[in-house]
């Protein structure tokens, strides 16, 4: 059977999250149904990463092996029809050798977080970034970010429904840069915990509105309790953006 590495963008307004869920509509649960249309049996798309319901991806990577081989041409040509509507499209399909999984083969996985800073409304942009009307302090959420950057427990930045057994995680990298309205916050890990990014996201928010300083964000971090850490920041700012093999 011939495996075939597989790029995906969806908006995830449209789903209810990456995982396969009954009675719920998810990204994988919608590959395969279109897979299943091209080669007239079932088959498991197995993602990078899970994402919640509301993230959207630009670059999520999957895996899948097929019954037989395809051009990779009438794969993405096949599997984009049948995609049609239904917030998702397969960027690109490459054949890979068998020994490649998109989970475990990953060594670098990055976020991109995005925030509209402005007093007015979304319009257009709705549903796309978080919407912060006070205009937040970039220089001292930039500050916070190098005491989360590197080898840490990040208990206190987990979901409570994080089914991870260890919390040691290395951030490659944490940056926050404002571009006019727009706050784009890059983070990059082998591997995440539930909801990591979203709660480091909403501690900064903290800090940018000055209701926190550096000082509460590393007493938080080595407090390992969920507690004693920031708001979850909603799910509709979060881009899971690219894998690294």
């Amino acid at each position: 059977m011939p495996r075939y590495k597989l790029t995906i963008e969806y908006d995830g307004r449209f789903f209810n999250g990456w995982q396969s869920q009954p009675d719920a509509k998810t990204v994988q649960d919608t590959l395969q149904a279109a897979f299943l249309k091209l080669c007239k049996e079932p088959v498991s798309v197995i993602g990078s990463g899970r994402t919640d319901a509301g993230v959207h991806a630009l670059g999520q990577v999957a895996h899948v092996d097929l019954p037989k081989a395809y051009p990779t041409e009438q794969i993405t040509g096949a599997i984009n029809y049948f995609l049609k509507h239904k917030g998702a499209v397969l960027l690109k399909a490459e054949e890979i050798d068998y020994n490649f999984h998109a989970r475990f083969s990953a060594t670098a996985r990055q976020y991109t977080y995005k925030i509209m800073n402005r007093p007015m409304r979304l319009t257009l942009d709705e549903g796309f970034y978080w919407h912060i009307k006070k205009e937040l302090d970039i220089e001292a959420m930039q500050q916070a970010t190098s005491l989360l950057v590197g080898h840490h427990d990040f208990n206190t930045f987990r979901s409570n429904r994080c089914q991870a057994t260890l919390t040691m995680r290395t951030v490659d990298f944490l940056t926050v840069e404002k571009i006019d309205n727009i706050i784009h916050i890059k983070i990059q890990s082998k591997a995440f915990l539930h909801n990591q990014v979203r709660i480091i996201v909403g501690t900064l928010k903290l800090v940018g509105e000055g209701k926190w300083t550096v000082q509460d964000v590393k007493e938080a971090l080595h407090a390992k309790d969920r507690t004693q850490g920031g708001p979850t920041a909603p799910p509709e700012g979060l881009y899971f953006t690219k894998v690294f093999y």
